[in-house]
C-alpha cells in the first residue's frame, strides 16, 4: 500500500469574480471547493490511475470532516490524525490577477505528532511512504526527518516532495525519489538553472547525498530524471496551461505509479512528465484518460 502524508492540509476554496473591489461587496461568479494539500493530490490522482493509497496527516474541526468525506467518496482510505482546532481554508480568489490567501491552521500538538509517528511505525517494506508539502510551525523542524528514521528502520521506501532544508536533510535517509523543480534545485546550490543541461550535475550531486532517484521539473522546458547510473531529459507535450496547481504533485503520483506496475525507471519518468502536463492543462487535477492522450507527445531526448 501506498501512504500519502500531508501536515497541513487545506479546504481550498476557489472564488472566481470580474475583478476584486477592494473595501467594497463584491459578487462571485463561481465557487469551487476540495480537498487540498500535496499528499492529498497525490492520493487524489493515484485513484485517478487505479492505484489505492490510503492519506494520512492530521485533520480537525468541520472542514476536516469535509476532507475526510470527499476522499472516502473518491474511495481514498483515510487514516488522519484529529486534533481540537479546524483544519484551515485557503482562498485563491481568481479574476484579473491571482490571489492566494492561506491560513496557518490548527496547533498540533506532541501527542497529535506521536499519533502519525505510531500509524508511520505500523508500514513495513512492501508499502511505500509519500512526504509532501511543508511543516506547520507547531511541529517539530525535524519531523519529515524522525519519519524518514522509522522508514529506514522499517525498510520503508520513501518518497520526499519539499523544499529546501526539508528535502536535503532527508538525503542521507536515501528517499526512493524526491523531486525538486529547476528553481528549488538553484535554491539549494545557490546558483541559477535554465535548461535541461544546466540540471544534470546539481541532480547527480544530490544522488551523491543520498537520493536514489531525482526528477527535477521545468515547466515547459522539459524535465529530468537523474538516477545512480544514468540521466534520461524528456520533452513536455504541448497544450494550454489552465493551473500549474498540482502538477508537481501530479508527477510524483505518475512516477510511483507507473513504477509500482512495471518496475521501469523511464517507463515511470515518462508517464511521470503526462501527469504533470495533464494537470496543467486542467482545471483541477488530471485523470488517466487525459495522461494517456498526452504519452505519446513524451519523448526521451
Amino acid at each position: 500500500m501506498i501512504f500519502t502524508v500531508t501536515l497541513n492540509p487545506s479546504v481550498d476554496y476557489i472564488v472566481e469574480l470580474d475583478q476584486v473591489n477592494v473595501g467594497g461587496l463584491n459578487r462571485t461568479k463561481k465557487e469551487t471547493k476540495f480537498p487540498g494539500g500535496k499528499g492529498i493530490n497525490v492520493s487524489r490522482v493515484l485513484n485517478q490511475m487505479e492505484v489505492k493509497s490510503q492519506a494520512l496527516g492530521f485533520v480537525g474541526g468541520f472542514t476536516g470532516r469535509y476532507i475526510e468525506e470527499s476522499l472516502q467518496k473518491e474511495q481514498i482510505e483515510t487514516n488522519f490524525v484529529h486534533v481540537e482546532e479546524d483544519t484551515r481554508i485557503n482562498v485563491k480568489l481568481k479574476s484579473e490577477k491571482e490571489t492566494e490567501i492561506n491560513a496557518k491552521g490548527p496547533n498540533i500538538t506532541s501527542d497529535h505528532f506521536q499519533g502519525l509517528i505510531d500509524k508511520v511505525s505500523e508500514l513495513t517494506s512492501e508499502d511505500m511512504l509519500i512526504l509532501a508539502g511543508s511543516i506547520p510551525s507547531t511541529l517539530p523542524k525535524t519531523t519529515y526527518e524522525e519519519l524518514a528514521k522509522i522508514c529506514v528502520k522499517n525498510n520503508v521506501p520513501f518518497v520526499v516532495d519539499a523544499e529546501g532544508e526539508l528535502l536535503t536533510k532527508v538525503l542521507p535517509y536515501k528517499p526512493f525519489l524526491i523531486k525538486p523543480n529547476h528553481h528549488e534545485l538553484g535554491e539549494i546550490f545557490e546558483t541559477v538553472i535554465t535548461n535541461c543541461e544546466e540540471v544534470i550535475p546539481y541532480g547527480k550531486k544530490l544522488i551523491e547525498l543520498g537520493a536514489q532517484n531525482v526528477i527535477v521539473s521545468l515547466a515547459g522546458d522539459g524535465a529530468v530524471l537523474i538516477t545512480k547510473d544514468h540521466h534520461y531529459i524528456s520533452t513536455v507535450p504541448k497544450g494550454e496551461l489552465k493551473s500549474s496547481v498540482g502538477a508537481g504533485d501530479s508527477m510524483v503520483a505518475g512516477f510511483v505509479a507507473k513504477f509500482k506496475q512495471t518496475g521501469n525507471l523511464e517507463e515511470a519518468f515518462k508517464y511521470s512528465v503526462a501527469s504533470g502536463s495533464a494537470t496543467a492543462f486542467s482545471i483541477g487535477l488530471c485523470t488517466k484518460e487525459k495522461v494517456e492522450s498526452l504519452l505519446p507527445q513524451v519523448k526521451i531526448l
